[in-house]
């Protein structure tokens, strides 16, 4: 009995969480979800304490897709710029990877759970920091091994290069134009190479 509640509850968030992720915390209704699940109210929220916490776990299973291509991307064979331009080759895809999703989970949950929930608001904040800190590892990995050479502390490099990603993340989102991503990734290639001491 355990076994199959875990797998309802499984199916559930599986497929509730591009519905969330697409239209938001306030915009997505009771009716979306039982429509989506094809379960009763009861059968879902005989699964969660109520639509936050189901919100919550939709985010927690986009956000846990997304680390782990992120991880996989900084985790390449080779030196900390190979690594950090495979990540950066992963961002000219990325609109492709997050469709699935219903779209960039940092941008779309980030941007409504801002003003009406914090819960949601505090685990995008801490999924930002998280990527931040994944790239900065990298970075002072590649300084500290004397592959590179940065003129700010990996961190605050770090944040710059994330910062960029995820503004033309919101621009390609606002106007599905791929050109933001793609244009935005190919010069972050140029600018770590000038900015590492490479050239």
């Amino acid at each position: 009995m355990a076994k199959k509640a875990e797998r309802t509850t499984a199916y559930i968030i599986e497929t509730v969480a591009p519905i969330f992720n697409k239209f938001g915390y306030v915009g997505t209704s009771l009716s979306d979800l039982t429509e989506a699940t094809g379960l009763t109210k009861g059968a879902i929220y005989g699964n969660f304490e109520n639509k936050e916490a189901l919100a919550l776990s939709a985010f927690e299973l986009n956000q846990k897709k997304l680390l782990a291509e992120i991880d996989a991307r900084l985790n390449v064979e080779g030196k900390a710029m190979e690594k950090a331009f495979s990540l950066i080759r992963f961002y000219k895809q990325y609109d492709v990877f997050t469709l699935p999703l219903g779209g960039c989970p940092i941008l779309n949950v980030g941007v409504d759970a801002q003003h009406i929930n914090p819960l949601l608001a505090a685990a995008v904040k801490e999924t930002v920091k998280e990527i931040e800190g994944k790239i900065a590892l990298v970075l002072e990995n590649g300084v500290n091994s004397n592959e590179i050479r940065l003129s700010v502390p990996p961190l605050q490099f770090a944040k710059q290069l994330f910062t960029m990603l995820q503004g033309s993340v919101a621009m390609t989102s606002m106007t599905r134009d791929r050109k933001y991503l793609i244009n935005t990734a190919t010069y972050l290639e140029h600018l770590v190479k000038q900015e590492t001491n490479l050239f």
